[in-house]
């Protein structure tokens, strides 16, 4: 399992910033590997979670339930980082679940240590601020999305930032992300195949 933490470190390398041995030594020694099947529950609703996640492989969803519906707000894969984000920067329990949809290998940080190394190692702390303006950047993108496009621009653009989404998550859960319901969404998909 330990060599989830070799893959962490080079996927970094690959797509954030190296790091220094010093501080690939430090990362070792407060990264946990974790492997976990299909529709496990990392995050409940309700739960205090300090957990960053750094996916190396598979596909997680973040989703809300309001009123008995399941609201799929996000979906993160291999070389993302996600974490209950008000749970995880507010110390206040989970609005939302992550789920994985798939089975995942990835490395889980706790935000103390994690804010220990920012402070030690300052190309921690650019890695840290390269993932959370990726993540900024695609939420704008979404906000964006919502308020100005069509249901199948939506959807268009799902496709082009992640192109193997409907094998890895239901229509359902996609449809939820989408803002619209699944008919509208197999009427969308007929459309674009068509």
């Amino acid at each position: 399992m330990d060599s989830l933490i070799d893959q962490a470190l080079q996927s970094f390398s690959d797509h954030y910033v190296g790091l220094s041995p010093a501080c690939a030594d430090a990362f070792r020694e407060i990264a946990e590997p974790l492997s976990v099947p299909k529709n496990t529950i990392l995050v409940t609703a309700g739960q205090y979670s300090d957990s960053m996640f750094f996916l190396l492989s598979g596909t997680v969803r973040e989703y809300y339930l309001k009123d008995g519906k399941d609201i799929t707000d996000w979906f993160a894969r291999g070389h993302e980082f996600t974490c209950a984000i008000n749970s995880y920067f507010r110390n206040v329990p989970s609005e939302h679940y992550i789920e994985t949809l798939q089975a995942c290998e990835m490395v889980v940080m706790k935000r103390h240590a994690l804010i220990q190394l920012c402070e030690q190692f300052h190309e921690f702390e650019t890695l840290s601020r390269m993932a959370v303006t990726r993540i900024m950047l695609h939420l704008q993108r979404r906000i964006v999305s919502i308020q100005f496009e069509t249901a199948a621009q939506r959807y268009a653009n799902l496709l082009k930032v992640l192109p193997d989404i409907t094998q890895r998550a239901s229509l359902g859960h996609i449809a939820s992300f989408l803002g619209i319901t699944q008919e509208t969404l197999s009427r969308i998909r007929s459309a674009h195949r068509g």
